[in-house]
């Protein structure tokens, strides 16, 4: 088992820390999978977290178990601060009752900001009085000084139901692609925002592994080459072990390219100046 950089009492301790010293500062945490913490003058947001065994409890019994590679980085009660969250889509490892609930509690005031099309099946299962934004593809909302844009996701279909966010945050935007493939269009649509950091997964698709599929490592490195970002952290493996990739062709096509890239590990921080 992988044990993160940073996990529980230090996980907390270095956020505390780097967001006090350094409040004009962007932080970045890596919690797993597609989740992340950003922090950035008293703003905390959560990108797609997933913090539980809910899954690994789900398929214990099944011929799909979801055998965790890394430990949980922190629990998700312990997460304060949190204005805003996201979920790209319903799948369990990025919307996930687990997780979401025990934040929703330490954090009364925070909004979790999901595609319109899945409302329904969001406020279904966390409850009808979750705190729940329902975005429409090519639409944004403010969320306190978050402002974030769903932008298309193609999960193998491009399907309003899967979404990537372009967040705008002080002087810094970013794009959590969620879940996807590359589309028609694409490259196109992402430019304009000129993105400063992409959040990209890179754990490809094979049909033995029975899931949906994202972005191979060196397609996530072309495609935040091709709209202009000026840093790239890959996301999506090391979580279970049926569904993983190794970064290395991310690393080797992006140092190929001349792509910006930062490689974290479950728990590490990545702190960027002003843009």
């Amino acid at each position: 088992m992988i044990k993160p950089v940073l996990q529980d009492d230090a996980f907390l301790a270095d956020v505390e820390a780097a967001t006090k010293s350094q409040p004009d500062t962007l932080h970045v945490w890596w919690l797993g999978q597609s989740g992340y913490l950003v922090a950035y003058n008293g703003t905390r947001l959560l990108l797609d977290p997933y913090l539980s065994d809910s899954l690994t409890e789900k398929y214990a019994a099944t011929d799909k178990p979801h055998t965790r590679m890394t430990e949980r980085v922190v629990a998700p009660e312990r997460l304060t601060g949190i204005t805003a969250v996201t979920s790209s889509h319903n799948h369990t490892d990025h919307l996930d009752a687990q997780t979401l609930l025990p934040l929703f509690a330490s954090n009364p005031s925070t909004r979790l900001v999901v595609p319109a099309e899945n409302l329904p099946f969001a406020t279904n299962r966390l409850g009808e009085s979750a705190p729940v934004v329902g975005l429409a593809i090519g639409t944004s909302t403010t969320v306190g000084d978050i402002r974030l844009t769903a932008v298309p996701a193609a999960h193998e279909e491009l399907l309003p139901c899967y979404a990537g966010f372009i967040v705008q945050l002080g002087p810094w935007t970013l794009y959590h692609s969620g879940d996807t493939i590359p589309y028609d269009g694409m490259e196109a649509l992402l430019r304009p925002y000129k993105v400063d950091i992409a959040f990209l997964p890179i754990n490809g698709r094979l049909p033995e592994r029975r899931v949906s599929g994202n972005l191979w490592g060196d397609e996530a490195a072309r495609l935040a080459k091709a709209i202009g970002a000026k840093c790239a952290i890959p996301g999506h493996y090391e979580l279970f072990a049926f569904n993983t990739e190794s970064p290395e062709r991310f690393i080797q096509t992006s140092e190929a390219i001349g792509q910006p890239y930062t490689v974290l590990r479950a728990g590490e921080r990545e702190s960027f100046a002003a843009p």
